[in-house]
């Protein structure tokens, strides 16, 4: 049991009630019921609020957190993927986080967390949505203020001694989290600084429209979001329940500035410019007026200091071409909890627990930049901001060969997102390959194909500890470290690392690795964890963890990727659930 150590009246101040605050109340007294957490929110929910679309990481994270059933009885979309007009060709293509015939169009909602929609994510209405997660916190007994606004950070040095509300009351704790994002009200108070590292540096518009067509629906609730690329920027499309629909314009702050118009006629403009969000909207009302912000990417120099930590946006922000933000904020805010809980039991070393804090966050954050840099340099549309996505490519030292790009890409850390697999942005390593394939117009070369020898590459590696998160614990695991390269010995990379010292050939390492799923997979599963330790293989060569080599006479690995994937293809214009814009609209 974790108890106080002192005479503080809370345990833990929160700042936010949004998703990242009441992500961490909540997990918080889930595994420690006696710690009192206390939630300050300046406004009254429901309030309205951007950032609709998500990531499947935090369908786990709602469902750890208690309240996946009740976020699925709000009956919000179903999101299985996204379609887009992006990259070299006019052609709109899917991303689907699942094979579409995985899907169960019959499944009645309110639906279980298990099956396919473990793989699916949400469309949500932030209004309703941040409400559901507020008085989830509340039920689990965190003490939530609305409509209380916290006045002045009082600090000695680095460390907070109370926060000041507007009433005049000070209230403390042991321990303070800045949850309010783009407000930062910790982070500007303790002098915190931010980096913007890439020249993404964008405006964005919405509005919300009643009554708009979705362009398509699978099954019962299940769509995709539409991003609809623009010369000068990109459309966002994305219905949040039967008739409400949230839709956006992004552009280059620059280029906003010089075309001197007024935010809602610059979004009008977008919005009767692309053919298929026009004809989608052409019986649609506005909410109105247009909203605006600066998505400008950035990422703080720390996130935590003496006794306080900052979580979600209020830490960083990466573009939202990848409908990363909620997701970084929600894995973001079950790292801090299971930070502050082992704090509390004092069992594991306070400066590793920091250090690992920061060290996950900060590389989250930059790697998703990394990944949006590229995004934007490779869009082919962009003939009005071609010369501010140049820019974008040479800073990042980018070049747009598929082969290349995936080098550059995975130096950023492919296995950050979850330690122990590989992947960002909701794609895992063939769907990158498969996506910047697309997008330069080159094949997409994997370094392991063609080849039937792999060793363990340790040299100049030194051997240090990682976490893993179970059941409100962090349990240590071995991972190496050489240079800002990390091989942790856990998860699909531990598995990988295991076929390597039983074997160094191509057919021992697949034996092993179909041996030793088959003792927890069910059969028709092993394929599938097969075809991701191959991926995560190719990861490991990039990063010269494998070295790899050819002996002859002997099977090679033939490992490709394809134009069309079950999750990566051309839009079928043709399919049942897709919308059909006439030809006079199209």
């Amino acid at each position: 049991m974790i108890r106080s150590q002192d005479n503080a009246p809370y345990d833990v101040v929160i700042i936010g009630g949004g998703p990242g605050g009441s992500t961490t109340g909540a997990l918080l007294k889930k595994y420690a019921p006696e710690l009192r957490v206390l939630i300050l929110e300046k406004e009254r929910f429901p309030r309205e609020h951007v950032g609709e679309s998500q990531l499947p990481p935090i369908s786990a994270v709602l469902q750890e957190m208690g309240c996946w059933d009740k976020v699925e009885a709000a009956n919000f979309p179903i999101k299985i993927g996204a379609t887009y007009t992006w990259g070299d060709t006019t052609d709109p293509w899917d991303f689907e986080f699942l094979p579409i015939g995985d899907i169960k169009p019959d499944e009645a909602r309110p639906a279980k967390y298990e099956g396919w929609r473990v793989q699916t994510a949400f469309q949500v209405e932030r209004s309703i949505y941040d409400k559901i997660l507020l008085d989830h916190a509340a039920e689990l007994g965190c003490e939530v203020r609305e409509e209380t606004r916290v006045a002045k950070v009082h600090a000695e040095g680095d460390r907070v001694t109370g926060l000041e509300l507007e009433t005049g009351e000070v209230v403390a704790a042991r321990h303070y989290i800045d949850a309010t994002g783009a407000v930062a009200t910790l982070r500007r108070a303790m002098g915190v600084k931010i980096d913007a590292p890439t020249l993404l540096r964008n405006v964005a518009f919405w509005d919300y429209w009643e009554n708009a067509e979705w362009a398509e629906e699978i099954g019962v609730g299940a769509t995709r979001v539409h991003i609809r690329s623009l010369g000068y920027g990109w459309l966002w499309f994305i219905p949040l329940g039967p008739t409400r629909t949230s839709i956006g314009l992004v552009c280059p702050a620059d280029h906003y500035k010089q075309t001197g118009k007024r935010p809602e006629e610059i979004y009008l403009e977008a919005i009767q410019s692309e053919r298929f969000v026009s004809a989608l909207t052409a019986s649609a009302t506005r909410d109105g007026p247009v909203r605006s912000t600066t998505d400008w990417s950035f990422v703080v120099d720390r996130t935590y200091g003496e006794n306080w930590f900052l979580v979600g946006e209020s830490a960083g922000f990466a573009d939202p071409i990848l409908a990363a933000g909620l997701t970084l904020t929600q894995t973001g805010a079950r790292e801090l909890a299971y930070t502050i809980l082992e704090l509390e039991r004092g069992e594991l070393d306070r400066d590793w627990l920091l250090e690992r804090y920061d060290e996950l966050q900060l590389r989250r954050v930059r790697q998703h930049m990394r990944f949006a840099d590229y995004w934007y340099s490779a869009n082919g549309y962009f003939d009005d901001i071609r010369e501010n996505c140049s820019a974008i490519a040479k800073e990042s030292g980018l070049k747009l060969d598929a082969a290349d790009a995936f080098r550059w890409l995975a130096q950023g850390g492919l296995g950050d997102d979850a330690p122990g697999q590989v992947g960002v942005g909701g794609m895992d390593v063939a769907g990158v390959k498969q996506m910047m394939q697309r997008f330069s117009g080159s094949d997409a070369k994997w370094t392991i194909n063609g080849k039937n020898t792999f060793k363990l590459n340790l040299v100049s590696a030194k051997e240090t500890t990682i976490g893993k998160l179970v059941d409100g614990r962090i349990h240590t695991a071995p991972c190496y470290v050489r240079g800002k390269s990390r091989l942790p010995l856990l998860g699909v990379q531990g598995l990988v690392v295991e076929a390597l010292r039983a074997s160094s050939d191509a057919e021992g390492i697949l034996e092993h690795l179909r041996a030793e799923l088959s003792k927890t997979l069910a059969p028709e599963h092993v394929p599938v964890s097969v075809h991701h330790a191959i991926q995560t293989l190719e990861v490991m060569a990039n990063d010269y963890w494998v070295i790899c080599g050819v002996k002859k006479n002997k099977p090679v690995l033939n490992v490709t990727t394809p134009e069309e994937g079950s999750q990566i293809h051309t839009h079928d214009a043709n399919s049942p659930s897709a919308r059909r814009i006439p030809a006079t609209e199209a």
